[in-house]
């Protein structure tokens, strides 16, 4: 049972010592060559794993780099528009109040711009932790490009159509509240 095939057709005069030495030996190159192929085939896969890892990481890159250049010039945008469209004097005597980020803060207006803001005509926008006075058109164009800097913009009433349902509808409520 544990003799070999070749030693098992030595004993029975079909194959003699040359032959199968040579049979041995032509099986150890064949081995040899199949591990050096899978040797060179793994190699080869693992190249190319690499290679795709290496060009998705590029890839990831590009995008980080893309989306940042993005947010950038959204902010430039957000930064002109605010700059060239600003209400300049502003100060007066009447604080205006309103939430940001959860906190009430308040700018001094003059009478006519706190009723523009109360009407929609005028917004407030925050720029580098200044507040801004624009106008309501400007406030939107910012709003497409950066919610988060439009901290007021009240819509006016003649866009606004009431609720059916709302059993305060009659109740007019004043444009100059003060809270």
């Amino acid at each position: 049972m544990g003799n070999s095939l070749f030693e098992q057709l030595k004993q029975s005069g079909l194959v003699d010592e040359r032959q199968a030495r040579k049979a041995k030996k032509e099986r150890y190159k064949k081995n040899r060559q199949q591990r050096k192929t899978d040797a060179a085939d793994h190699g080869k896969l693992l190249a190319r794993q690499a290679q795709a890892e290496k060009a998705e990481h590029a890839r990831e890159l590009n995008r980080q780099r893309r989306e940042a250049a993005e947010r950038k010039a959204v902010a430039a945008q957000v930064k002109q528009l605010i700059e060239t469209n600003r209400i300049v004097d502003h100060e007066g005597d009447i604080p205006y109040r309103f939430a940001d980020a959860n906190v009430v803060k308040q700018i001094h207006v003059t009478t006519e711009l706190q009723q523009q803001l109360s009407r929609g005509r005028l917004a407030i926008v925050k720029l580098a932790r200044r507040y801004e006075l624009v106008p309501a058109s400007v406030a939107e164009k910012i709003y497409e490009r950066d919610a988060a800097c439009v901290i007021l913009c009240n819509k006016s009433r003649a866009d606004s159509k009431p609720d059916e349902d709302d059993p305060y509808a009659d109740y007019r409520i004043p444009d100059d509240l003060m809270w």
